[in-house]
C-alpha cells in the first residue's frame, strides 16, 4: 500500500488505506457509522464520506480524522 506501512502513516493514502486505518482506530464496524455521521470542521463541515464524495484527497481526510480523534503522532 501506499505510505510508510505501520512504522507510520506518512505519505499518499488511497481510500483502501484510509478505511483500514480508521476501522483500526474505530473497531467493529464503527468507523463506517463514524464516516457518515461525525461531521469534521476540518473537511470543512462535511463527514468523512462527504469528503470523499467531493473529491478531497485521502490524506487530507485522514489527517481531519486523526486530529479529530486525537490519535498519537506515530499513526500520523
Amino acid at each position: 500500500m501506499a505510505g510508510g506501512g505501520r512504522g507510520g502513516y506518512g505519505g499518499c493514502v488511497r481510500e483502501v488505506e484510509l478505511w483500514r486505518r480508521m476501522d483500526e482506530v474505530l473497531p467493529d464496524g464503527y468507523a463506517a457509522v463514524w464516516a457518515d455521521q461525525v461531521v469534521l470542521a476540518d473537511l470543512g463541515g462535511r463527514t468523512v464520506r462527504d469528503a470523499l464524495v467531493a473529491g478531497q484527497p485521502c490524506k487530507k481526510v485522514w489527517r481531519a480524522v486523526w486530529r479529530q480523534l486525537e490519535l498519537p503522532d506515530v499513526l500520523r
